[in-house]
């Protein structure tokens, strides 16, 4: 059984930087497309970003496009999320999330199978 395990989140000053890693046990990922998405209080989950199982194909929303950064390490089995220039709405919990049925890297939530239990990213003066 696949198991996602989310760290790097934590409490950051606007215009700050983290890096989110998504750790899996269980299952090699060197298969999969991986995606990541956020909830904000009161709002909808969005998907951010997505990776290919190559890591050849990325995508990003239009909201972190130019900010954020999605990338994997399948011999380490753990994919990455790097967050540049910070802004308050991007606080959130932000879930790693794995395709297993081969539709590819997308960032709409239901075609993904496996998620993590999230970390917050908090961006606060």
């Amino acid at each position: 059984q696949l198991q996602l395990v989310e760290s790097g989140g934590g409490l950051v000053q606007p215009g700050g930087s983290l890096r989110l890693s998504c750790a899996a046990s269980g299952s090699t990922l060197d298969y999969f497309a991986m995606g990541w998405f956020r909830q904000a209080p009161g709002k909808e989950r969005e998907g951010i970003s997505c990776i290919s199982s190559s890591g050849r194909s990325t995508n990003y929303a239009d909201s972190v496009k130019g900010r954020f950064t999605i990338s994997r390490d399948n011999a380490k089995n753990t994919v990455y999320l790097q967050l540049h220039s910070l802004k308050p709405e991007d606080t959130a919990v932000y879930y790693c999330a794995a395709e297993v049925r081969g539709l590819g890297c997308t960032v709409r939530g239901y075609d993904y199978d496996y998620w993590g239990q999230g970390i917050q990213v908090t961006v606060s003066s």
